[in-house]
């Protein structure tokens, strides 16, 4: 038999430990030597277990920065180099086929459909163009939609196992307590807490063949509730996609999320409510020019915040969802928007008080400086997030991220809160939609 090939994977904790067990775990035509890791702090230098990793990989498979990638590829004699994360432009993926190719290696993308995993249930999968479009806001409307119809839905979440993955394999949250339990972050439970506050079932992990097979004997549908602009893990009986009006152009320019706009049945045009009815058209002209037989439904996002009076002439510290602000490239979310509606008196930067790591993300991230990223991936940051709150001089944090986050933070400053949730326009909506594909 001929020598497998030697595989480096390039990854972000997610779609590359599903690309390898759907793929390459028991392929005996590879040899994965190391994955690299990017995008989320902290995650490398960990080592994709033996527990996980299948009966070729004893001794488990090592995890490197990818900033490593040129003296791996010469370390390992890789001789192929795949791509699995998402939410990247293409000249970023060009630049590394033309530094995997350099150091003489090929460069994979797998197929979307080659790593589909299929459920006994009808899935529904909520995926995007960009992180931050507005994913989980239209996960918790079609949720709600299909509970109103007596459905029983379970939600399966795209990986964000940032801990001790062996432990990780399958995760079933259903409780606040079940959060506790898996040791969640921060970026974790904004998913997960909105659904769990309505009832609704949440699957998550690493071994989605596992996780699929548990949650279909308590569903009737699986909702897929997607990560970045990244494509579905489970074959989607419905594809919905949200685009983003914020950032025009942005659906046909990154990956994977034009490969999620070509595959869509169903596309959402989410904040047509801030952005500008040219910005709204362009998002509309790209789709019809690459999917013109998706339905297209329009949608707001109106914001709420729990107590507007508070806001009035206050300085005001507003902090957003991380990943948005990160690798999403957003300048500023739903906190920064309520400021600025609700009559602040000034948008406080934390800039000049952030500590080590959040002043490392600002380095980083300069797009992000106008309002303060909610980073939690463990409680060193989260200690790191409280202190730059505390030493930033204002008279209220406006919380823009999906929960309570003073179920995490101890902050010395008043909290306030910003609800956000999906509103069609008109018709089609939503539920125009689950009916048409005899869903309700």
């Amino acid at each position: 038999m001929a020598e497998p090939r030697r595989v480096i994977i390039l990854g972000a904790a997610g779609r590359d430990f599903h690309n390898f067990n759907v793929y390459f775990r028991d392929n005996p035509a590879y040899h994965v030597v190391a994955f690299t890791a990017t995008q989320i702090p902290g995650i490398e230098t960990r080592k994709y277990p033996a527990s996980l990793a299948g009966k070729l990989y004893p001794e488990g498979i090592p995890i490197f920065p990818e900033e490593e990638l040129p003296r791996l590829i010469e370390r390992f004699g890789a001789q192929t180099c795949v791509f699995a994360y998402s939410d990247v432009d293409y000249s970023y993926i060009g630049h590394r086929i033309a530094l995997a190719n350099a150091h003489g290696a090929e460069f994979l993308l797998l197929g979307a459909e080659e790593t589909m995993l299929k459920a006994k249930v009808p899935v529904i999968a909520v995926c995007a163009v960009r992180t931050g479009s507005g994913k989980s806001q239209t996960s918790r409307r079609v949720a709600g939609i299909l509970r109103a119809h007596g459905k029983r839905v379970v939600v399966v979440r795209h990986p964000m196992p940032y801990g001790d993955l062996a432990s990780q394999a399958v995760e079933r949250f259903a409780t606040y307590e079940d959060l506790d339990k898996y040791e969640t972050t921060i970026e974790e439970r904004e998913e997960y807490e909105p659904h769990i506050d309505k009832g609704t079932v949440v699957y998550a992990g690493v071994d989605y063949e596992q996780i699929v097979r548990q949650a279909e004997t308590e569903a009737e549908i699986l909702l897929w509730d997607g990560g970045n602009n990244d494509t579905p893990f489970l074959k989607p009986y419905l594809h919905i996609v949200v685009a983003d009006p914020l950032r025009p152009g942005h659906e046909l320019s990154y990956y994977p999320g034009e490969t999620n706009v070509r595959m869509a049945d169903v596309i959402v045009i989410n904040k047509v409510d801030t952005a500008t009815p040219e910005n709204v058209e362009i998002v509309k002209q790209n789709i019809r020019s690459v999917n013109p037989d998706a339905v297209v439904i329009e949608a707001a996002s109106p914001i709420t915040p729990d107590d507007s009076v508070q806001i009035r002439g206050k300085k005001v510290l507003a902090i957003e969802d991380g990943p948005t602000l990160t690798h999403g490239g957003m300048e500023y979310g739903a906190a920064y928007i309520a400021a600025q509606r609700f009559g602040a008196a000034e948008i406080v930067s934390a800039v000049n008080h952030a500590v080590g790591s959040i002043k490392e993300t600002y380095k980083k991230y300069p797009n992000s400086r106008k309002i303060l990223p909610a980073m939690g991936y463990g409680p060193k940051q989260i200690k790191e997030l409280e202190e730059t709150i505390d030493a930033t001089p204002c008279d209220l944090v406006l919380s823009g991220t999906p929960i309570d986050l003073s179920r995490v933070l101890k902050t010395k400053k008043p909290v306030v809160h910003v609800r956000y949730e999906l509103d069609e326009i008109g018709h089609p909506n939503l539920e125009d939609v689950l009916r048409d594909w005899q869903l309700i």
